[in-house]
């Protein structure tokens, strides 16, 4: 009984239950398979490029992401804490392969949901239904959305905006690795000028870099910087 009770609180703690009745919710942890999955530090959960063949749920934890540039020629790493499912968006649709690397920061739990089970769900449940597609279309939205942005012009600005379109999430800690000249040309702007406004916002504390790596300990600081 005490660990139907725990499941029961996990569910809700998820994104995709929700708003779930009790009555609902006890057809679900009844004839669920769930998949409970525990992993130590430093271990590789999902790798880019993996088949996307079920639902994953992080419960307890933090994983670090990572994504590379198409190219190879960047990549930015961020931190997820639970609770997060990660990438529902890619069960479905022409591409179904993660496109993120998620590795455990510390000892993590997670609750996995296989593909037949995930649409069984959600023929079943109206409420699984529309939490899974608001998920899906707020992403959709917010992506139509960002060729519409004004182009910013000034050169801290093309930086910060840089890699807030590559972010998963706004907040948090963030790692770029990038060369200079990789950052210039993507920006289009000269690398002395990135050069310039990397230094200065090292020097105002809301950001390291070295030789290929920026490192943003708190990037929601970075956004509501001053120009």
């Amino acid at each position: 009984m005490a660990q139907t009770i725990q499941l029961y609180q996990q569910l809700l703690e998820m994104p995709l239950f929700q708003g779930m009745s009790h009555n609902d919710l006890e057809e679900v942890v009844a004839h669920t398979r769930f998949g409970f999955l525990k992993y130590r530090s430093n271990k590789t959960v999902v790798d880019e490029g993996q088949a996307c063949t079920h639902l994953l749920f992080l419960l307890k934890g933090s994983l670090q992401t990572k994504r590379f540039a198409d190219d190879r020629s960047y990549s930015l790493s961020e931190q997820l804490d639970a609770p997060e499912l990660l990438q529902p968006e890619r069960i479905f649709g022409l591409t179904q392969r993660y496109t993120y690397t998620f590795t455990t920061l510390c000892e993590c739990n997670f609750i996995r949901i296989d593909k037949s089970e995930a649409l069984r769900l959600t023929e079943s449940y109206e409420i699984f239904r529309l939490n899974l597609l608001n998920i899906v279309t707020t992403q959709s939205q917010k992506l139509s959305h960002l060729p519409w942005r004004s182009r910013p012009h000034d050169t801290r600005q093309k930086i910060i905006r840089f890699i807030a379109n590559h972010c998963m999430r706004p907040v948090g800690p963030k790692r770029l690795d990038i060369r200079m000249e990789v950052m210039a040309r993507e920006i289009d702007e000269s690398r002395l000028h990135v050069s310039q406004q990397l230094n200065a916002m090292q020097q105002e504390g809301l950001l390291s870099f070295s030789r290929g790596v920026i490192n943003i300990p708190a990037f929601e600081k970075l956004l509501s910087s001053p120009l």
